[in-house]
């Protein structure tokens, strides 16, 4: 096995870090979810965690982690929505600065979310600018420390602790699914299943529009795509990180699609079945497993909802459009 960049030691270490700080979240089950995948699902409902997202896990485990005089100096990262809002609510926490990169288009309530919690937002044209090199020039031009989104170990350990809790929650699982955009959740969740459910087929779930990684595990290395176009902007992604992608070459089993349509009627089903909010990138390894193409017939799945963070007015919107798409 190749040296990967965390272990479920370091797991294990981010659960002590966030016990009392990050809400044990609850894993709920649906007799109707169940019969129509012919499966026990189980879905880990990170929508409830703080600020809404699983992203907090590994934002407080990262800035917890800094050295004292560094957490002083204050904090930069770049983002959609969901890891800016944990940062900055992390910040918060630790009495720490958040300066935030967010794309000119991030959604409304993201953005007022991240201010609310203290961030300070730098915006970029997520089409023309380069997020990480613009992250990296206010870290040296201001002395901050760069949190990025998914690729580094802290942060990656810190989402890993989601599927812990599930599989503790549940119990072994015969399949767990991931929502993907850089690798983060995916590759700490891998960890975390090959150590509490050792027989368990991991699959990673992104947008069609956006399969770089299923693109790079077929490939065997990191390959790069431009900014794709769909409603997952949690996973608008343009490729996995050098600390990810060794994980999930070595630890996932496969790479599934799903469609933007696909998201809307999950989304649809949590809201009227279960009287959830889900958004459209927290909603991806749900639709997987809706698809009916996996063969979960008879299994035990684990189903991890990443986030709830939607604008309520686009909610709405793509509600309306999946009742019109069913009536027509």
């Amino acid at each position: 096995m190749s040296e990967l960049a965390i272990s479920f030691e370091d797991i294990r270490a981010a659960q002590r870090r966030l016990d009392g700080v990050a809400h044990r979240t609850p894993v709920l089950t649906s007799r109707t979810a169940d019969a129509m995948c012919g499966a026990q699902l189980y879905f880990k409902c990170e929508n409830f965690q703080r600020m809404g997202a699983f992203k907090f896990r590994g934002a407080y485990n990262a800035v917890a982690r800094l050295e004292p005089a560094r957490r002083a100096a204050g904090v930069v990262a770049f983002s959609s929505g969901n890891h800016a809002q944990a940062i900055a609510l992390a910040c918060r926490l630790l009495e720490s600065h958040a300066v935030i990169v967010m794309p000119q288009d991030a959604p409304r309530s993201k953005v007022a979310a991240t201010r609310h919690y203290g961030g300070e937002v730098v915006f970029y044209d997520r089409y023309r600018e380069d997020r990480e090199a613009l992250g990296r020039r206010l870290a040296a031009e201001r002395g901050l420390t760069l949190i990025p989104p998914y690729d580094h170990p802290d942060i990656m350990a810190g989402q890993g602790t989601a599927a812990a809790e599930l599989i503790e929650a549940a119990g072994p699982l015969d399949t767990l699914l991931v929502p993907l955009g850089g690798g983060g959740l995916l590759s700490g969740s891998a960890l975390a299943a090959r150590a509490l459910s050792p027989g368990c087929a991991v699959l990673g779930v992104e947008p069609e529009a956006g399969d770089d990684g299923r693109q790079s595990l077929r490939a065997g290395h990191i390959v790069h795509i431009a900014t794709p176009s769909t409603i997952a902007d949690g996973a608008q992604t343009q490729h996995l990180g050098k600390h990810t992608f060794p994980v999930i070459a070595e630890l996932v089993t496969d790479i599934v699609t799903v469609s933007d349509a696909q998201l809307v009627a999950a989304m649809a089903f949590f809201a009227e079945r279960m009287k959830i909010v889900v958004e459209p990138t927290g909603a991806l390894a749900a639709a997987a497993a809706f698809g009916g193409r996996l063969g979960l017939t008879g299994k035990r799945v684990g189903v991890i909802l990443s986030g709830g963070n939607i604008d309520l007015t686009q909610f709405a919107a793509l509600l309306a459009s999946s009742d019109a798409a069913r009536a027509g």
